[in-house]
């Protein structure tokens, strides 16, 4: 039986982060199934940040987990995301999150996180994260949540934008909407027109939940995206993603954070965790957010269908 408890994202999420009650299933943990060797009434514990994203990917998680015979209890939208997230787990109030590796990169081991090999990265993740916090990171599921630039389709049509060098030529004619922690943040706007000689005819701020509204009204042009935005997936929406041809943007490939502690109780889930590996493209990453923030479905029916489809999940 999967249990859930939602946290509140503002101020006093933090506060509140080991406090909250609440599982929907109960007051007493299901026991494990048979054949699973973890003591009786202990829970495999998963926390996720506060977005869609990674709602979905926790219920993945949890039912991958469940189905190996061991009970779940998901604690949803940690607000501060990996600043509460990782000393919680450092003090084994959970046992395991999906995270992204620029961020475990930059937020927790503090380095730089320009100039790295991905593959390079993860093996460094993996050994600073075992030697200094008894913890690891298991698989990547194959999508990279990262900065990108987004263009109505007519306008990446008329003058055969494909990558975001090719706006240099044409930007003059263009106008860029941005939300403003983009457009001010240093390694935001500032260094994308820096990098690619960008000048823009307009730059305006917009909220960052209208950017698409204004994209499809033809009030912007240009803007700046997330790879997995559930809007990228939206059949309605004209829209094309320019490759990052300088490789400007760092890499935020994801995967799971896990205690080593865990491994040990609970015999078999790093297997059940590298089910996870490699599973994910970008496109299916945003199809499937954009069946949880548009659509309205439920993100562990969205899991669930996703799973069974790749074959992980018994129907």
């Amino acid at each position: 039986m999967q249990f859930w408890k939602r946290l509140i994202p503002a101020g006093l999420a933090a506060a509140l982060l080991f406090s909250l009650p609440g599982c929907s299933g109960g007051d007493t943990p299901a026991s494990p199934a048979a054949g699973s060797d973890a003591p009786s009434g202990e829970v495999v514990r998963i926390a996720t940040k506060p977005m869609t994203e990674q709602y979905i990917l926790g219920e993945m998680l949890g039912l991958l987990i469940e189905q190996a015979g061991y009970p779940v209890e998901i604690t949803k939208g940690v607000g501060g995301g990996t600043n509460n997230i990782h000393p919680a787990m450092e003090s084994g109030e959970f046992d395991l999150y999906p995270e992204y590796t620029s961020s475990g990169w930059v937020l927790v081991l503090d380095h730089q996180a320009e100039g790295v090999d991905d593959e390079a990265m993860f093996t460094q993740l993996q050994q600073e994260y075992e030697e200094q916090f008894g913890m690891t990171w298991v698989g990547m599921y194959g999508f990279n949540n990262t900065f990108t630039i987004a263009v109505r389709g007519d306008v990446a049509q008329e003058y055969g934008l494909e990558t975001t060098s090719d706006l240099a030529a044409v930007a003059g004619e263009l106008t860029f909407g941005g939300n403003p922690d983009y457009l001010e943040r240093a390694d935001g706007f500032p260094l994308l027109c820096e990098t690619y000689g960008l000048d823009f005819q307009n730059v305006v701020d917009i909220d960052i939940g209208l950017k698409y509204q204004a994209l499809a009204s033809g009030d912007i042009d240009v803007t700046n995206a997330f790879t997995t935005d559930a809007q990228l997936a939206n059949p309605d929406t004209n829209l094309v993603t320019l490759e990052d041809d300088k490789h400007l943007q760092v890499n935020y490939f994801c995967s799971t954070v896990v205690r080593l502690d865990a491994l040990e109780r609970f015999p078999g889930l790093e297997d059940v965790l590298m089910q996870m590996d490699g599973i994910l493209t970008d496109q299916e990453m945003a199809a499937l957010n954009y069946q949880v923030e548009v659509e309205g479905l439920d993100e562990q029916d969205v899991a669930r269908d996703f799973l069974i489809q790749k074959g992980l999940l018994e129907a």
